[in-house]
């Protein structure tokens, strides 16, 4: 049913909420009782002008009267709706608008749970993949189990040997104290490196992440290196509180030095008219202003928020296949320690260096999502010919049609998150499949 055909269904609820009868009402917004009661049974359409009187007497905003609730209640409840299993019954979709204009105050309060469910799930997901595959986390679980070891080996000894020499006993107390110091010591490492996971996501645990960090809370666009006349990387870092540590501060300055030279290629004024006029179009752009598709990915993820454009995701590889730099487009998850899906055309565009690749995705969920990727490898030699071949890949992200088409690809985010249980290119097994 077309949202204005329900508007009649929304003038009664609101009506009922504001404990007005139908012919204190009708009389406020100058129409008969009878035609009042017309429009509330969805037997008459509002105009203009009577809807506007109708919103001003139950003081409440035209929208609210012709559009009912906003889309992103709709699409949460589209999103609960989505996670019904098989074998339970399943919810009328088609009367979602419905339901959310007589009943208000339930359609709220269901919107909320589904996004605090997805809110939890990202949680659980990230914690995850941290448990996995995060290098710190391991070595800490590693010293401390270490630690637990020795001391109890040690233990072990003491409790059941009666006839310890003196000079031994001494050297296994010392041991023990040593080793109680050092499980001490691992546990509170340990205990602080977790706490960061009330931090968003979970919290900037290497220098990559702290630059990261940094990035987005400048929504990944540095003003001050557009101009004409720019700082050097190293005088902006040099007073960022985000950047606590030196290597952090380090590969910031790599990358800003990256983005002044791309900025210098693609003025913001000139490069925001020419996305304004050919789109965000990587080949078009790329032949607008004579550079490489790696200079405009990485210049489009670049650009300042602008309701005009779709936003843009980049992720950057090198050879091993590990991530250099991550900017997460909404809605497209990118895992932080682990491997991504190996389906990404990004690594497709890894092993056919030169090659531009474009495809559309479609990632697993609840609700499943479709993105548009552009991927590109490049391969270099900053040492010469005496030196070693350096690669590199990138992949824009953008939100796709909501058409979908034959071709689509189907991926997930990483192996251990991913829902799809038939894909041939799974590497390990999903905690989100049945019997895992």
């Amino acid at each position: 049913m077309a949202r204005g055909a329900l508007t009649g269904s929304r003038v009664r609820e609101r009506r009922a909420l504001a404990g007005l009868k139908q012919a204190d009402l009708a009389r406020a917004a100058g129409i008969s009782a009878a035609y009042l009661n017309l429009i509330e049974h969805n037997r008459r359409r509002v105009g203009p002008e009577l809807l506007s009187r109708l919103a001003a007497a139950l003081g409440v905003d035209e929208t609210s009267l012709a559009e009912g609730g906003k889309s992103a209640l709709f699409d949460a409840l589209r999103e609960a709706a989505a996670g019904v299993g098989a074998g339970e019954v399943p919810p009328e979709v088609e009367q979602i608008e419905e339901f959310a204009g007589r009943f208000p105050g339930w359609a709220a309060l269901l919107a909320a749970r589904q996004r605090r469910v997805g809110d939890l799930e990202r949680t659980v997901e990230a914690l995850t993949e941290r448990m996995a595959h995060d290098p710190h986390l391991s070595a800490s679980l590693h010293e401390v189990l270490s630690a637990v070891t020795s001391v109890r080996s040690t233990a072990a000894i003491l409790a059941e040997t009666e006839d310890i020499e003196p000079r031994w006993r001494a050297l296994f107390h010392r041991n023990l104290g040593n080793d109680s110091l050092r499980l001490s010591e691992a546990a509170a490492a340990l205990v602080a490196y977790l706490d960061l996971a009330k931090e968003a996501e979970t919290g900037p645990s290497s220098p990559q992440e702290e630059v990261e960090a940094w990035l987005a809370n400048q929504n990944y666009h540095v003003a001050a290196l557009e101009g004409a006349s720019a700082p050097a990387p190293e005088d902006l870092v040099q007073g960022a509180v985000d950047l606590a540590t030196t290597p952090a501060r380090r590969l910031a300055v790599q990358h800003l030095t990256r983005y002044r030279q791309d900025a210098l290629a693609m003025p913001l004024g000139a490069f925001r008219k020419s996305v304004a006029e050919l789109g965000q179009n990587p080949s078009a752009l790329a032949r607008a202003f004579g550079t490489r598709l790696t200079q405009v990915f990485r210049r489009l993820a670049s650009l300042p928020p602008d309701e005009g454009m779709r936003q843009v995701g980049l992720v950057v590889c090198d050879a091993a296949g590990a991530f250099t730099f991550r900017k997460p487009a909404p809605g497209f998850a990118l895992p932080r320690h682990g491997a991504a899906c190996p389906l990404w055309p990004l690594y497709e565009a890894l092993a056919r260096p030169g090659v531009p690749i474009r495809a559309v995705m479609e990632v697993a969920g609840r609700v499943p999502q479709r993105f548009e990727v552009f991927a590109i490898g490049e391969v270099s030699h900053p040492q010469g010919f005496d030196g070693p071949t350096v690669s590199e890949a990138a992949m824009l992200v953008l939100p796709a049609a909501t058409v979908r088409t034959d071709a689509e690809l189907m991926v997930g985010a990483a192996c251990r998150i991913c829902p799809r249980a038939d894909c041939a290119a799974r590497r390990e097994p999903s905690i989100l499949l049945e019997g895992v």
